[in-house]
């Protein structure tokens, strides 16, 4: 076998192990694998292929969850350019690259800089597969985190109500999406009771 050559199941396998290393909270060990399939991805199959894509939002997932911002912020931007010359505007990969984007920098507490994208992304759910299907549902839910960590909190709850209805409508109540958003909304309520009652 060349050494330039990599077979694809063998790369299949590598991004198995790491996603098994991430699934466990094993990021240090998830890393090299990573790295080492967008290496060879990038080399054998090209920058702009999906399985490099892939490559690259699941590397900068790994930063991202070792608080390493900015590696993460490089790669999230460069499969949202990669989606944005391939697919259009209004994909639903240029949705999910948005989202991750947004997420670095809301946990960043760069908020000015997430809102468009969240914005953005949700424009996209509501466009290409409409304002009851589940990934608008799942947009609504990011926006309104969005808006709990900037204090926002009624615009959060409208947006958590809608996400909410539509989750269990098209999943059921027992989906683990319904369940996060079903979290976050009585988290907020109890934070807004709380809050009427500070200022009653």
């Amino acid at each position: 076998m060349s050494k330039r050559q990599v077979p694809a199941e063998v790369l299949l396998s590598y991004a198995r192990q790491a996603e098994l290393y991430r699934a466990q909270g094993k990021y240090a060990e998830a890393e090299p694998l990573l790295q080492l399939v967008l290496g060879v991805s990038e080399q054998q199959l090209g920058s702009r292929h999906t399985d490099t894509v892939r490559s690259l939002n699941s590397l900068a997932g790994i930063y991202q969850a070792q608080g390493q911002y900015e590696q993460a912020e490089l790669l999230y931007k460069r499969a949202l350019a990669i989606h944005e010359q391939q697919s259009g505007p209004v994909h639903s990969d240029i949705a999910t690259s948005l989202s991750n984007l947004a997420g670095i920098y809301r946990v960043q507490g760069k908020y000015e800089q997430a809102q468009p994208l969240y914005e953005r992304a949700l424009a996209i759910h509501e466009h290409q597969s409409g304002s009851t299907h589940s990934d608008t549902a799942q947009s609504l839910n990011n926006l309104a985190a969005l808006y709990y960590s900037q204090g926002k909190y009624e615009q959060a709850e409208s947006l958590l109500q809608r996400a909410l209805k539509i989750s269990v409508q098209q999943l059921g109540a027992e989906h683990p999406q319904t369940r996060v958003i079903q979290g976050n909304s009585m988290i907020l309520l109890r934070l807004i009771q709380r809050t009427k009652k500070v200022l009653v």
